[in-house]
């Protein structure tokens, strides 16, 4: 992978619009510090978040030493703010953060710029001009992809492009999954105008709720139903989990967002017809790469679009697709 790393440093470097916003004075030393600070440790994709940000000091022990935080649940966003501004206390080189909510860590983030601390976000954008440099996944085109693999299956099966699907999402007011959703129902919309895509549910991002969820979407539909969207991980589970309790595999089709262990198991059994892949490994590595190239003084694009893959059983076993889907596999 060594040279799709060399190519993504100098597209850093060619495609740079954005200068590294340090405060005046600033002085900072190699290997850099830098906090690397995810939305919550009880879910695998952040998990890969992590290692693809570890992977970065351990690749360049002479650039950057890489240090990892965040709250246990996605769905503690004080917790997350209380790291925030305890990092920026240590007066970090810099911070690469996945931020849960697009408003809250602002007055924390902008402080740490204005003391000099570069800043990178990764996964959801803050609402923030100061802040240099953005990497996610186009959400709203992820959804759509999932709508596209969601129909396909559908006319795979030969079932008529009418009936309900139920959309089951982790929280509510989150931009990147406020992204997804509208992504999916538009390209719904666009292409299978006689299905009815259900009011959202939203779950906490807890498994146990999104099963709980799904079974109710299921128990209520009954025999309209035809399919699922789960939007994230945790929903995934909780959706692959109804299909499977009830047997439902061969009649309603699922399609989630991102991997774990769980979401492998189901695209594998056919619980889940598709899987939209981000890039977490990549979001850490990169995230840290261009907070690296912030710190030398360099300039760097204001959005760095990380990709998103449809994974099917057709292609899942392909080597790039199984490094997306299980990132601890680039673990070093």
């Amino acid at each position: 992978m060594k040279n799709i790393w060399t190519a993504f440093i100098l597209t850093l470097m060619s495609l740079a619009v954005c200068p590294a916003a340090n405060a005046a004075g600033a002085t900072h030393k190699k290997p850099y510090n830098i906090a690397l600070i995810i939305k919550a440790t009880d879910s695998d994709f952040w998990q890969y978040v992590i290692i693809g940000g570890t992977n970065y000091g351990l690749d360049n022990p002479d650039k950057a030493k890489v240090s990892w935080y965040g709250p246990k649940s996605e769905a503690d966003i004080e917790k997350q703010v209380a790291i925030v501004e305890d990092i920026i206390s240590k007066k970090p080189d810099a911070i690469v953060i996945a931020s849960t909510s697009s408003d809250a860590t602002v007055p924390a983030l902008e402080n740490a710029i204005d003391q000099g601390i570069a800043v990178v976000t990764i996964d959801n954008k803050v609402n923030s001009d100061k802040i240099p440099a953005f990497l996610a996944t186009n959400n709203k085109v992820g959804g759509g992809l999932c709508a596209d693999q969601l129909v396909a299956a559908l006319k795979a099966k030969g079932v008529a492009l009418k009936g309900t699907v139920g959309l089951v999402s982790a929280m509510a007011g989150i931009q990147v999954l406020g992204d997804r959703d509208q992504g999916f129902r538009d390209r719904m919309k666009e292409i299978a105008p006689d299905i009815n895509v259900l009011e959202t549910r939203f779950t906490d991002n807890d498994i146990a709720k999104s099963l709980a969820a799904s079974e109710d979407i299921d128990t209520s539909q009954g025999d309209k139903l035809i399919g699922i969207f789960a939007d994230n991980n945790h929903t995934g589970d909780g959706v692959a989990r109804m299909l499977t309790e009830r047997n439902l595999g061969d009649k309603v089709v699922a399609v989630a967002y991102d991997s774990d262990p769980e979401e492998v198991s189901a695209l594998k059994t056919g619980a889940l017809k598709a899987l939209i892949l981000q890039d977490p490994y990549g979001m850490g590595y990169k995230g840290c790469t261009t907070a690296v190239t912030l710190l030398n003084g360099a300039t760097v694009p204001k959005y760095i679009d990380t990709g998103a893959v449809a994974v099917t059983k057709a292609n899942m076993n392909d080597k790039n697709v199984l490094d997306l889907l299980d990132p601890t596999r680039l673990k070093r």
